[in-house]
C-alpha cells in the first residue's frame, strides 16, 4: 500500500529533472522514494525461508543500481515510477531465486501450491517464486494488461486506483483483470 508518501508532484518533478540530466535531483528522489522502497521489499521477503540471503536493503539497494546503471526513463509520473520499480524488483528476486534454485542438486522447479489467490500479498517461497514468473509470463502472452495488474499489484504492491492511473485505466478495468488473472491463474494451478 502506498499511502504516507512522498507528494506525487515531487516525485514527478525530480523524475523530470533527472530526465534532463540533473543528477542531484536523481539522487533526492532517490533518498525520497528509499523508505517506501525499503517497505515494499520487506513486504515481499516476509514469506520467505528464515535463512534467505536477501534483506530489504539489499533489494533496494540492487533496485537503486539498476535504475540510475540504466538512461533515465522517460518515466511520466510517481505512478509510472514505482510500475517501473516493481517490473525491476521482480526481476532482482526471479534472479536470485534461479541462482539459489540452480546451486541446488538437481535445480528441480516445483509446481506453485498458491491456493488462496484472493489473499496474494506476501512473496512466495523462491521456490515457488520461479513458477509463479513462468505463469506470469504464460499469462503475459494470453493477456499482458492482465499480468501487469497481477505484478503491480503483487511486486509493486499498488492499489487498483493507482495501477488504474499507471496503466492509463479505469479502476473497473482492472479490477476486471485483476479477477481475470486470478482466474486464469487458478485454471493454471489445478
Amino acid at each position: 500500500m502506498m499511502t504516507d508518501t512522498p507528494a506525487a508532484a515531487d516525485i514527478t518533478g525530480r523524475l523530470a529533472r533527472w530526465r534532463h540530466g540533473d543528477d542531484e535531483a536523481r539522487n533526492q528522489l532517490f533518498a525520497l522514494v528509499q523508505p517506501q522502497l525499503r517497505h515494499l521489499a520487506a513486504r515481499l521477503l516476509h514469506r520467505e525461508r528464515r535463512d534467505h540471503t536477501l534483506e530489504p536493503n539489499a533489494v533496494v539497494n540492487e533496485l537503486c543500481l539498476r535504475l540510475i546503471g540504466s538512461e533515465p526513463l522517460s518515466y511520466q509520473d510517481r505512478a509510472h515510477f514505482f510500475a517501473v520499480a516493481a517490473q525491476t524488483m521482480r526481476r532482482i528476486l526471479i534472479d536470485h531465486a534461479r541462482a539459489r534454485v540452480a546451486g541446488k542438486r538437481g535445480g528441480k522447479q516445483r509446481r506453485v501450491a498458491l491456493s488462496d489467490l484472493e489473499g496474494w500479498g506476501t512473496l512466495p517461497p523462491s521456490d515457488e517464486l520461479l513458477d509463479l514468473d513462468t505463469l506470469l509470463s504464460e499469462l503475459e502472452t494470453a493477456d499482458r494488461r492482465a499480468a501487469t495488474v497481477v505484478e503491480l499489484r503483487f511486486f509493486g504492491g499498488m492499489q487498483e486506483e493507482e495501477i488504474a492511473e499507471a496503466l492509463s485505466v479505469s479502476v473497473i478495468t482492472v479490477k476486471r483483470d485483476w479477477k481475470a488473472a486470478r482466474a486464469w491463474l487458478a485454471a493454471r494451478l489445478q
